[in-house]
């Protein structure tokens, strides 16, 4: 079945402003929750064509584009990924978008588009075009203001020309308006007559691609930026690190424009950003993703990359990927990095005053100085200089029964000075000893030393210790100490589900994550995130991660999501049939 979004809009739609905004919803779901940045450095070196489609066409201010495939072997490989009740949510969208761009405007897929159109259609959306704006006009009329929305271009490849040409010629009657003809740089261009804010317009540039817009204003925008060469392609950064993700055939592919959105964000009335924050993402240039379909999941990679004219820099440390062969086989979930306390000052640095961050630095910072009278960045960061993890793993219940389970969170770290931590260590136990009453004594597991920390109740709270004379641990709640010490033979680097999900590319990296899904769903409550959040992960089997910095401007990314599978997966309800309503 055709997939929804190569259509040529030529009708006017009275409803066209939520359509765009179920537009984009989908393209987000497809792509991935946002998401959600980690992607894999390709080995191969691409050309040109190799780049978002429509790249030297869409403005190169805009504030973000997606690129979906026309193969509807893929859209049909993507449809049996899930659970029944993510295809039921899936084929909602697509049935919706398809019937919105294609059924209601007259026009079928294989039969008006599929014989001219490329291997891939293009969406974009613009920015308001404030640049060249006149003095405001003591009265604004409808037109004006349409004109300063956000417009949307979509950019459609053309495989055949002289059919695009017949079906531009010709389109569709309307039922409420006309068609009239203009003329832009001496580009032909059709646009129906409507009320404003609903003009869509279409032009085909060299006879090989048709550009479809919302917004006359902005198909000359386009016009303008191929012309020109003021378009993505030619965008600083763009085009060097977006050939950094290439991969055959991917069914998506995605560019966020990191300081557009930032500004539009703080123009927000509902959350603007304060101008520190507004100032530390100008830093930022681009967000690029490509997504494939894989046989058991779907494979995201990507790259972030900074300003051309930032000051900031990226230091080139790849030192992790050895946090996995300390921990066992049965870990829930591991994260781990090549530096903590690099980590932590770039957090600072991007997080200070941002009230979309997690937690504020210096509430962190006041927090640990309260609880423990110790200095975050003097007592603990200044020797966490090496690779750390932080981990969740389970105890081996007895009886087996999921009210009996229990895990214990494990965080270990490389010292970069042994007697310096030593000291910050010993301080912690004090602390614990006098403010809380904690009981510490010293004991041994598999002959080898560590701490214990019982609770003025008597409960073994925590555990901490040394592992190869170090990488200190700090193990708390379920005691599982003993998974740890000695090393353990069955590795969670070496278990089936670890080598298939987490990507053994970018290589060196600076940071790895997995998680299995299914158990952990099983055994946690989960806060609520996203809309839909327990479907989509029941319909998740793991999460793994790659991350590595490229050069001191940009950080590369690999993540593939492992999904089951539907059986005896249905076809798209075909048009008219209840609009996708009783998808069975």
């Amino acid at each position: 079945m055709a997939p929804p979004l190569v259509s040529v809009p030529m009708k006017k739609n009275k409803n066209k402003k939520p359509s765009l905004v179920l537009t984009l919803s989908a393209a987000g779901l497809l792509i991935g929750a946002g998401s959600v940045a980690y992607w894999l450095l390709s080995q191969r070196q691409l050309s040109s064509s190799d780049l978002l489609v429509g790249a030297n066409i869409i403005p190169g201010d805009a504030l973000f584009a997606v690129s979906l495939t026309t193969d509807t072997q893929q859209w049909q490989q993507l449809r049996q990924f899930g659970t029944r009740e993510t295809q039921v949510e899936l084929d909602k969208n697509l049935v919706e978008l398809r019937d919105r761009f294609l059924t209601n405007n007259g026009y079928d897929f294989q039969k008006d588009i599929a014989p001219w159109v490329g291997n891939d259609v293009t969406i974009a959306f613009l920015a308001p075009d404030t640049g060249s704006k006149p003095v405001p006009k003591p009265v604004t009329t409808n037109e004006d203001a349409a004109n300063d929305q956000q417009s949307m271009v979509m950019v459609l490849p053309v495989k055949n020309p002289e059919i695009a040409k017949s079906i531009l010629a010709q389109p569709k009657t309307l039922k409420q308006g006309k068609w009239i003809d203009r003329t832009y740089e001496g580009i032909a261009i059709k646009q129906n007559q409507g009320q404003a804010g609903e003009n869509f317009s279409a032009a085909l540039l060299d006879g090989r691609f048709l550009v479809i817009t919302d917004n006359p204003k902005a198909t000359e925008r386009a016009i303008d930026a191929y012309k020109n060469k003021t378009s993505l392609a030619t965008t600083g950064g763009f085009a060097e690190n977006f050939l950094k993700i290439g991969n055959y055939q991917p069914f998506a592919q995605f560019y966020i424009n990191v300081p557009t959105a930032a500004k539009i964000a703080a123009a927000s009335p509902n959350r603007p950003l304060p101008a520190q924050v507004l100032a530390q993402l100008q830093n930022n240039q681009g967000l690029a993703g490509t997504m494939t379909l894989e046989p058991e999941g779907i494979r995201f990679k990507g790259v972030s990359w900074l300003n051309p004219n930032s000051q900031r820099v990226l230091a080139v440390e790849n030192k992790a990927g050895e946090m996995q062969s300390r921990l066992p086989a049965e870990t829930l979930m591991m994260l781990s990095g090549g530096n903590l306390q690099r980590l932590w000052g770039d957090y600072v640095l991007t997080s200070q005053g941002n009230p979309l961050s997690p937690i504020a630095p210096e509430q962190l910072r006041s927090g640990i100085k309260s609880l423990t009278n110790l200095d975050l960045d003097k007592d603990l960061l200044s020797w966490m200089k090496g690779e750390f993890s932080l981990s969740v793993i389970p105890t081996t219940s007895k009886q087996g029964s999921p009210d009996d389970f229990r895990a214990g969170l494990v965080f270990m770290v490389q010292g970069s000075n042994r007697q310096s931590a030593e000291a910050s260590i010993k301080q912690l136990d004090d602390v614990m000893r006098n403010q809380y009453q904690f009981q510490i004594q010293p004991a041994k597991v598999a002959d080898q030393p560590v701490v214990n920390w019982f609770s003025p109740y008597g409960t073994l709270t925590a555990t901490h210790g040394w592992l190869d004379g170090d990488v200190a641990f700090l193990v708390v709640g379920a005691p599982i100490t003993d998974k740890i010490i000695p090393k353990p033979n069955n590795t969670l680097a070496s278990t089936i589900p670890f080598q298939q999900t987490v990507p053994t590319e970018p290589n060196p990296t600076n940071g790895q994550f997995f998680v299995d899904v299914e158990r952990i769903v099983k055994n946690f409550p989960l806060p609520t995130l996203i809309p839909n959040q327990q479907t989509l992960l029941n319909a998740t089997r793991s999460i793994g991660m790659t991350s590595a910095v490229s050069d001191s401007r940009s950080n590369i990314y690999d993540i593939f999501i492992g999904l089951k599978k539907v059986t005896n997966s249905t076809a798209l309800p075909s048009p008219g049939s209840n609009k996708g309503n009783s998808i069975r």
